[in-house]
């Protein structure tokens, strides 16, 4: 019922989206099963995409309500696929409680592992939605730390993946190290030391450090970047080095097809 529900829930989806697992809570074998959707118009808060996690856990409506703002935080709100959006959007869990594992405060055995499931199905739905993205060949992954806070993090996390330049400097496997950095500079962060900034990226090819000291970094070649960037996968490390705070945001690359779908949908 799952993937016929996840199959009928697609529009500019090419696959169906669904993630599930199991963990033992209190002696009791507890499951979460989730689906979502979306591909295009793609940008927090959540935008044009729909996600649906049930479980057989018992958890009371306000501490699942509450429960589930922070998780959508750490996942569908943190990713863009265009930086388009548009009004229709939901993120709906369900707990029946059949499996006998019952929260009620949050403060029960197992509580700690079930929240950890939950993000973790949610992020994987998520970052399935990124790689499905219209047109998309990379998931790119920008993980931002040393801020003040958390929303500056964000801030610049959000600047480098909704960055067209970035974006399309990824689809071409092209180490354009400034492109970067302009994001980086344009995030709106006050004060921002630029010379105290580190920029690294890393795939399964390895990882190098591309920027330090406002600039290239002295052992940098563009063959080591080119060669990470050619990946389906890649992150983008950036440390800011002015706090202890710290965000993750999801993107994908830009192609021609992104052009070719949105520019064709009617017909």
């Amino acid at each position: 019922h799952w993937h016929a529900a996840a199959h009928a829930i697609m529009t500019t989806d090419t696959i169906a989206k669904a993630a599930s697992r199991q963990l033992v809570i209190q002696g009791k074998t507890v499951t979460l099963t989730g689906i979502s959707k979306g591909a295009g118009m793609i940008k927090p808060n959540m935008a044009t995409m729909l996600g649906f996690i049930g479980t057989d856990a018992g958890v009371a409506p306000q501490l699942l309500a509450d429960t589930l703002k922070g998780v959508a935080d750490e996942s569908f709100n943190a990713i863009t696929v265009d930086g388009d959006t548009s009004t229709n959007d939901s993120f709906v869990a369900i707990a029946t409680g059949q499996s006998g594992v019952q929260f009620t405060t949050g403060n029960e055995p197992g509580w700690i592992e079930f929240t950890a499931a939950l993000t973790g199905i949610a992020q994987e739905l998520a970052q399935a939605i990124v790689r499905d993205g219209e047109g998309a060949t990379k998931l790119i992954t920008v993980a931002v730390s040393g801020g003040k806070s958390r929303e500056e993090c964000r801030a610049v996390g959000y600047a480098v993946a909704h960055s067209p330049l970035v974006k399309t400097a990824f689809f071409a496997s092209d180490p354009n190290l400034g492109r970067i950095l302009a994001a980086i500079g344009y995030a709106g962060i006050a004060d921002l030391n630029v010379d105290a900034i580190r920029v690294w990226l890393a795939s399964q090819s390895g990882e190098t450090l591309v920027a330090e000291q406002g600039g290239r970094a002295a052992a940098y070649t563009e063959d080591q970047g080119a060669a990470i960037m050619r990946d389906a996968e890649i992150t983008v490390r950036i440390d800011l080095a002015r706090g202890h705070a710290q965000a993750t945001v999801w993107t994908c690359d830009l192609s021609y097809d992104y052009v070719k779908i949105n520019a064709d949908y009617r017909s």
